[in-house]
């Protein structure tokens, strides 16, 4: 019971996600004579392993093409257009068509015809946009310089501004090379349209990562090694594992010719284990692409799919029926685990596995849809984490057996450990269906409709624990045990802390799971309706009540025309209605006095939802500058300007502008510290006021 009440203690913990900022292509420019007055200028991508820039040809609705330009100059003219490689034409997974890009190097040549002896420079730009197999940075601009002198004599090149470059020696004066390394951070344009709406113009180095102590990806990798490493614990305590336990580590100590061959044979077992779970992590990484779990996490029908996997897995664990695997693999496999030496350690370990699945599948499988809302190597570090605590008993029993005689005895309560994890999937299940509802805004499962389902489960979980129900399935209960009445009185203390929340209360504890306060019947709480009118009136035009009551404008153009107005600096909040980071930050963070002090009145706050799936009108649907597709909902045109300005998709993101929108501090992201948070703001409004 001690191991079920620290599940359920950080069942709430959440994960955090934050900017990074990628620079995967280089350029080189050379010169080389091939004739009287003709030349050809020579520029060079380097692409990082993994990435790949398109051909300057590619078909209508597929990714940016990769275009030169040069200046026209009396200096020189042009002698055709730019000659391109080879490269490989496939059928790109990411545009779902059949493109040519070039990967690892790429060199692309322009004649040119001089004109004048004179000393000349000639600047060209490149426009090109860098994939890889699962996602797309933003088109950018690169420069490259190519420099003459008088007499037909080439010179060094010289650096050229807010681009780094890199010299090559060369014994030749007729070519000289330089590095031009793209610089994503500063790399900006005057002014970008995105779905109808200019990206704001004198962008000041906005990409740059947001400090706020561990790097959130960090954070958000332990805390899933964590949650899964305490699933882990959970599922040793349940029918199907826990009685493995004393039976495996027995088989080892009696069939090895000593206590050394014993234990290292339960800890191959153990390592196996972890082997066969790290191997499922890794099949769900390289199937889905890392990134490409990331973007399901606001995925509507994402959510609906595994709102019912995880319905399907409480009522598993709750008795309805069990899920098995076929019977002929175990048959298989236990064949293969009669083979001696190693292979036959792993062979019992996979049929552990597959043996236990009933309890364990459940619990992997919502472990897993937990890692898919995440980047990157989640669903390893989350099997990990589960695995090596299924793992270690088996590794600790057999160096100490005695142990073993203080394990409890197996018996009706391994039962009631399932049917305990049975409502906590039941619970999770309804965060995936309110994701959805809150991205397509249906006012389905506002805030106290989510609380009621929280109260009624969480209700239902305490009387069971109490005894006052039974399902078919369990022991005749004689008497309540000190760590069952334990259990019984934390989960009651949490539906009577959840009732206020009806009624308006915060709930702090669990904020980022129910639905923001202002998703609700009764967004301004059950108080005085000619409060809530007055309140109304007082807004400025275009604004609504938004979080703990702060006017928020929704549309970044009316935002920045109020601010102006008012002479306040602007705050954009890139945020999202399934951000769980987003509700703490409003729940937590911005109820605090002094903070919200400061946003209510000292700065415009703009709040723009990524997912927001609301239709954007015709007039405003134009072609992405990321994935060459037209942007269709309102979320879409927000997420575009966030990526195109700042270089990242991660919400929260916080920013403090001015009046020209240009940034008065660094950008925040996700920062939970409430005098952090209150120096950020004031930084920008110190700044602001200068």
């Amino acid at each position: 019971m001690k191991k079920i009440f620290l599940f359920i203690a950080i069942f709430f913990a959440v994960s955090n996600l934050t900017a990074q900022i990628y620079d995967p292509v280089s350029f080189t420019s050379s010169i080389k004579e091939i004739g009287e007055n003709k030349y050809t200028l020579i520029i060079t991508a380097k692409i990082d392993k993994g990435w790949h820039i398109y051909s300057q040809n590619v078909p209508k609705g597929g990714p940016a093409p990769t275009s030169f330009t040069f200046p026209k100059s009396k200096n020189f003219k042009t002698i055709g257009g730019v000659t391109e490689p080879e490269g490989h034409e496939v059928d790109d997974p990411v545009f779902q068509m059949r493109i040519k890009y070039f990967a690892d190097k790429a060199v692309f040549t322009q004649k040119i015809e001089r004109k004048s002896a004179d000393a000349f420079t000639i600047n060209a730009s490149i426009f090109f946009m860098v994939c890889n197999d699962n996602s797309c940075l933003p088109p950018t601009d690169k420069e490259v310089k190519f420099t003459f002198k008088k007499s037909d004599q080439l010179v060094q090149k010289e650096e050229i501004p807010e681009v780094s470059t890199a010299q090559k020696n060369s014994d030749s004066p007729a070519k000289e090379e330089s590095t031009a390394k793209q610089d994503t951070a500063d790399n900006t344009t005057d002014s970008v349209s995105t779905a109808g709406t200019d990206i704001p113009k004198s962008v000041n180095n906005a990409a740059e990562k947001a400090s706020t102590g561990k790097t959130a990806p960090e954070e958000s990798l332990w805390t899933l090694f964590f949650l899964s490493f305490l699933g882990g614990l959970a599922a040793l305590f349940t029918p199907c594992v826990f009685p493995m336990i004393p039976m495996t580590v027995s088989f080892f100590t009696k069939q090895s010719k000593n206590k050394a061959a014993g234990i290292k044979n339960a800890v191959m077992y153990g390592i196996f284990i972890i082997v066969i779970y790290v191997i499922l992590g890794s099949l769900v990484t390289a199937i889905f692409g890392a990134d490409a779990l990331n973007a399901l996490a606001t995925n509507v029908v994402f959510n609906i799919v595994f709102f019912l996997l995880l319905l399907i897995f409480a009522l598993s664990f709750l008795g309805a029926f069990e899920i098995v695997l076929p019977s002929s693999w175990l048959t298989k496999i236990d064949q293969k685990s009669e083979i001696g030496g190693a292979l036959g350690i792993f062979f019992m370990a996979l049929a552990l596995a597959v043996v236990s699945f009933s309890c364990t599948g459940p619990i992997v499988g919502t472990l897993l849809v937990q890692a898919a809302s995440q980047a990157g190597i989640a669903p390893i570090v989350g099997m990990l984490g589960f695995s090596l605590a299924i793992a270690l008993p088996f590794a600790l029993f057999a160096a100490f057996p005695g142990w073993m005689n203080s394990l409890p005895k197996s018996g009706g309560w391994l039962n009631s450990v399932k049917v305990v994890l049975g409502f906590l999937e039941l619970a999770l299940a309804f965060k995936f269906l309110s994701n959805a509802d809150l991205v397509l805004q249906l006012h389905l499962l506002e805030r106290e409709v989510f609380l009621a389902i929280w109260i009624a489960v969480f209700s239902v979980l305490a009387l069971y624990l109490f005894g006052k129900i039974q399902l078919s399935h369990d022991t005749p209960l004689t008497h309540i045990s000190v760590g069952r009445l334990s259990l019984g009185i934390v989960v009651l203390s949490f539906v009577i802390y959840m009732i206020p929340g009806l009624w308006g209360a915060p709930l702090q504890y669990i904020s980022g799971f129910p639905p923001a306060k202002q998703y609700s019947e009764s967004p301004n709480g059950f108080g005085n309706a000619a409060t809530q009118s007055t309140e109304k009136q007082a807004l400025p035009e275009g604004a609504e009540s938004g979080p703990n009551g702060i006017p928020t404008f929704h549309d970044y153009e009316q935002g920045l025309a109020y601010a102006k107005k008012v002479n306040k600096p602007i705050m954009i909040d890139f945020t999202g209605y399934a951000c769980v980071n987003c509700r703490k930050m409003e729940e937590r963070v911005w109820p605090d006095p002094k903070v919200l002090n400061v946003l209510n009145n000292d700065v415009v706050l703009i709040s723009l939802y990524v997912d927001d799936k609301r239709p954007l009108p015709i007039e405003e649907q134009v072609v992405s500058k990321i994935t060459g597709k037209v942007l269709k909902y309102t979320g879409q045109k927000w997420s575009e300007l966030q990526i195109l300005k700042y270089k990242t998709n991660a919400q929260p993101y916080y920013v403090l502008m001015d009046h020209k929108e240009n940034d008065l501090n660094k950008p925040s992201a996700y920062n939970p510290d409430i005098n952090g948070y209150y120096e950020w703001l004031q930084e920008g409004v110190r700044n602001f006021k200068k």
